[in-house]
């Protein structure tokens, strides 16, 4: 009987000395790792074979902690007036010559946003006309098809504003920009402007079934 509880003894110290050191090995390998900080409520999954690119990470840890990272966004101005005459080609596209903000670098020189991923984009404009008999249609064009349109043309108001906004699902590499229908601009102290952000990336179709039964379970 002695021995027994001599050896039961021992064998509770052994344990709790190999739990003691699986615990200090797992802090210790907690502080040699960099804190990812996560914005607004995430679903945290383990990944049991990560990678350094999330590009090549099928886990829903690879889409998105990772992309918490691929920001999208633009804001640019037009500081002159507006003449169809000065659209290149004709294609009355409505050219911004001042770049607020461009993370990125989607926002290109000939003010087209190309779309660097699929997702779920917000965009906005407000364009004012030049004269008070004018009346101007602005349309914002999604691959040279116009998604949504805004009209300016009240005569008792001299400087009247054409804005609209919209979300819109994108593919990668679409092209949204704003198209001048009729009328002219005014663009002197950055009246018109045009901005474009990403909300949330597209989550691919094996992803959105691991996730579903997490949050269902």
């Amino acid at each position: 009987v002695v021995c027994k509880k001599k050896y039961r003894a021992m064998l509770n110290s052994l344990i709790l000395m190999l739990s003691w050191t699986v615990i200090s090995e797992v802090a210790r390998a907690q502080n040699d790792t960099e804190p990812i900080v996560l914005e607004g409520k995430c679903l945290v999954v383990c990944d049991s074979n990560p990678t350094t690119d999330w590009k090549a990470s099928s886990s829903p840890l690879g889409i998105s902690v990772r992309a918490a990272n691929s920001k999208v966004a633009f804001s640019a101005v037009r500081s002159n007036n507006h003449e169809p005459s000065e659209m290149s080609n004709k294609t009355r596209i409505i050219y911004f010559d001042q770049v607020l903000v461009n993370i990125g670098n989607y926002f290109t020189f000939e003010s087209v946003f190309l779309s660097p991923r699929k997702g779920i984009y917000s965009f906005n404009f407000h364009v004012i006309k030049v004269y008070q008999s004018q009346t101007i249609q602005v349309n914002l064009m999604l691959n040279g098809k116009p998604v949504i349109s805004a009209f300016a043309g009240d005569k008792d108001v001299t400087r009247e504003a054409a804005t609209n906004g919209v979300l819109l699902y994108l593919e990668k590499e679409d092209k949204v920009y704003l198209k001048l229908e009729k009328g002219n601009l005014v663009g002197g102290w950055q009246y018109s402007t045009f901005s474009g952000f990403l909300v949330f990336p597209s989550v691919k179709e094996k992803e959105k079934k691991i996730v579903s039964s997490l949050t269902s379970s």
